[in-house]
């Protein structure tokens, strides 16, 4: 039955990806994406409250992979801690880089003062995801004995920002990066591991 059940989850952001790509968030209806999927509204309702969650679904499903990748690369087992975020940072800068996240964050960022939902949405399937595998990563550092860790929320938002300092803001209005991934990944590690290494 589960099967069943997410093959049609599927099939509806398929279909919603093709219909939202065709004539634009506006003009796309749920009605729309029923008939093209088959079924009824009401189907498609017990699968995605809105027009506005299924938009955040369609807009990250095409990461989603890519994302759980990047997900597995913060391994707590592996004992080297440079060597894991590095390997994270780059992989991390790639995707976030990529034509296609760049397109899902302008189009929260255009969006969402209009549609508060869909900002909620994209964040909720995104940014906040990875900071929730981030916020893992380091409450699993902060058991090390080489590491002092006192709030591990905090200090993975820091790393991000770390990551993205001089990639993020330019590549978002079009202009090119300040340096490359592997000297801002390689810079970031750098400072949050004098600030979290333990003396």
């Amino acid at each position: 039955m589960r099967v069943r059940t997410d093959d049609r989850r599927r099939a509806i952001i398929k279909a919603a990806k093709d219909i939202f790509r065709d004539v634009g968030f506006e003009r796309a209806s749920m009605a729309a994406i029923s008939a093209k999927v088959g079924g009824s509204k009401a189907t498609l309702y017990g699968y995605f409250k809105s027009k506005d969650e299924l938009f955040a679904a369609a807009m990250i499903d095409a990461l989603e992979d890519q994302g759980q990748d990047l997900i597995d690369l913060l391994d707590a087992s592996r004992p080297d801690v440079e060597e894991v975020l590095h390997r994270f940072g780059l992989a991390y800068l790639t995707l976030l880089a990529s034509p296609e996240a760049l397109s899902v964050t302008r189009t929260a960022i255009a969006e969402s003062p209009a549609r508060e939902r869909l900002g909620e949405h994209l964040y909720a399937l995104g940014p906040q995801r990875g900071l929730d595998a981030i916020t893992d990563y380091m409450r699993a550092l902060s058991a090390r004995e080489d590491m002092e860790i006192a709030d591990p929320q905090i200090a993975a938002h820091q790393f991000k920002v770390l990551l993205e300092a001089g990639i993020m803001e330019p590549l978002l209005f079009g202009a090119p990066a300040a340096f490359t991934a592997d000297y801002a990944v390689t810079a970031a590690v750098s400072t949050f591991i004098k600030a979290y290494r333990r003396n």
